[in-house]
């Protein structure tokens, strides 16, 4: 069974940085395009940076030139880096991939994490 993991949530104050981790683990063959989505009570959730296993990124526009999605695959791991968070950054965060492993009969499925809450203060 595929699992993904977030950790580094927590609470900061505007203008600081947290650093989010999402480490994949289970029968993994290949992870392909991984991202970060948030999501608040009572909206939709939303796609924060994705990645994809080329290391091509992208990011909502809110977030760009604040935020850095990166990736290590040698460690089925992807990171988002926040800097300059803002309380409308206030989310729970959660991880998202595309993986091809060795219970998933040839095709690819997506994956979520359980999440992980991001406060920021004013």
């Amino acid at each position: 069974q595929v699992q993904l993991v977030e950790s580094g949530g927590g609470l900061v104050q505007a203008g600081g940085s947290l650093r989010l981790s999402c480490a994949a683990s289970g029968s993994i063959l290949t992870i392909n395009d991984m991202g970060w989505y948030r999501q608040v009570p009572g909206k939709q959730r939303e796609s924060v940076a994705t990645i994809t296993r080329g290391s091509s990124t992208n990011y909502k526009d809110s977030v760009k030139g604040r935020f850095t999605i990166s990736r290590d695959n040698a460690k089925n791991t992807v990171y988002l880096q926040m800097n300059s968070l803002k309380p409308e950054d206030t989310a729970v965060y959660y991880c998202n991939a595309y993986i091809w492993s060795t219970a998933s009969w040839g095709k690819v499925i997506e994956y979520w994490g359980q999440g992980t809450q991001v406060t920021v203060s004013s």
